[in-house]
């Protein structure tokens, strides 16, 4: 035989065997793997990564910054990276919970000078929730940077009417570095009455409104919300990758009183015990995430308030409150339904052996209404209640619709 040929030959042999050699000694499991999917989620970033877009707008200019702890940009405070970065920020302003969010819910918080920067922090919370003329002069832009929540009565929201409200008059210029609403995938509740406006409670919005910060400021500007019909000088630096119906988990806890994600998802249907007796588990490590009262005795699960870090004097301080447990995680989760939650209330109610002095005169202003704590104390059924709110939920999805920069 030619020589040529069995080489030829020979070298086709040698490929074969080798071929079914390598099929004889694979794993036989690996033939049984599945696929893995190559498609990788678009991550979700935030206004104040994209640099590049609002950096020329605050060059050479004169900085406010209104935030707190959870203006961080990565792993640092935005505060510091814009000084970093040659940027003229001159003052902080700081809403509830103070500039490094420490402070208890509701408490005062006091100027100060920020121990890091040297910088003057004015508090826009306690007897000054609106930047006066003297505190913006000589300000040209105010930067607003905070994480929301999407709860109505979750503070932030009011500070940012404030601020606009009071760069508006000066005509001083705003930018809202957006984030995503943590809640924005549903919205629920009653419509708050203009007789119930207070600071938890500016606008005529559902209790869970569904908006970004940045939307809800262009709504606040487009509704004319503003005092005298002002309006505000605004740039929203918007999220990239993100969207209503997307899964966004916080990397920095918004306020002491919501240190997880359990505690965000629960808040709107726990909230309104904040207006009874009852404790929401503030002065534990599961704030937001269980409710209880030492007359609930039928329970056995119980917890004790105690002094903590956000919660210096919570209620029912050192008392043993039997109740509820909501802080399972899984379970947390598979609750993250999109509506209120209102067995709760009803269920505290019943319980509670002194009706007469369960609902104090905030339940009204969280609920924004009276009809809520009327409708509980006569047991009305939950779809009756529910139906009420249709009407009104209507007309405010028409209104959220024109500001929304997210589907």
């Amino acid at each position: 035989m030619n020589r040529q040929v069995m080489r030829k030959e020979w070298g086709i042999f040698f490929i074969v065997f080798q071929i079914a050699f390598a099929c004889s000694s694979a794993p036989a499991k690996k033939a049984l793997e599945p696929i893995k999917s190559t498609v990788v989620e678009e991550r979700i970033v935030i206004g104040n990564e994209r640099l590049d877009d609002y950096l020329p707008l605050i060059a050479n200019k004169k900085v406010g910054f209104v935030g707190n702890h959870t203006s961080m940009i990565n792993s640092t405070h935005l505060v510091d990276s814009l000084l970093s970065l040659k940027v003229n920020v001159i003052k902080v302003f700081s809403p509830e919970h103070g500039f490094r969010g420490t402070a208890d819910a509701g408490e005062k918080v006091s100027n100060e000078i920020d121990s890091k920067t040297g910088l003057s922090i004015i508090s826009l919370y306690g007897d000054n929730k609106k930047p006066s003329v003297e505190q913006l002069k000589g300000i040209d832009v105010i930067v607003f940077d905070i994480q929301d929540v999407g709860v109505r009565f979750y503070t932030y929201i009011s500070t940012l009417h404030y601020v606009m409200e009071a760069a508006a008059e000066q005509n001083i210029k705003v930018i809202v570095l957006d984030r995503p609403n943590p809640n924005g995938h549903y919205i629920d509740g009653p419509i708050l009455e203009q007789k119930y406006k207070s600071f938890i409670g500016l606008h005529p919005v559902p209790v869970v409104h569904g908006m970004t910060i940045g939307e809800y400021a262009q709504m606040i500007n487009g509704e004319g919300w503003l005092k005298n019909g002002v309006t505000c000088e605004l740039t929203v630096i918007a999220c990239e990758n993100y969207t209503h119906q997307k899964e966004y988990k916080v990397s920095v806890p918004p306020s002491p009183n919501l240190p997880n994600m359990n505690a965000i998802y629960l808040y709107p249907s726990l909230c309104f015990f904040e207006g009874t007796p009852v404790s929401v588990g503030r002065g534990t490590d599961a704030p937001f995430q269980q409710f209880g009262h030492p007359s609930f005795s039928k329970f056995q699960y119980s917890f004790t308030p105690k002094p903590t870090l956000g919660a210096t004097q919570p209620k029912l301080n050192s008392k043993e409150c039997f109740g509820v447990d909501l802080s399972n995680e899984e379970e947390i989760d598979a609750r993250n339904w999109g509506k209120l939650e209102l067995s709760y209330l009803f269920e505290g109610y019943n319980m509670y052996p002194n009706k007469a002095e369960y609902f104090t005169n905030f339940f009204n202003l969280l609920a924004g209404n009276s009809s809520l704590k009327n409708a509980i104390k006569s047991s009305k059924p939950v779809k009756e209640i529910r139906d009420s709110w249709k009407d009104g939920l209507a007309e405010y999805n028409l209104m959220r619709e024109k500001y929304l920069l997210y589907k």
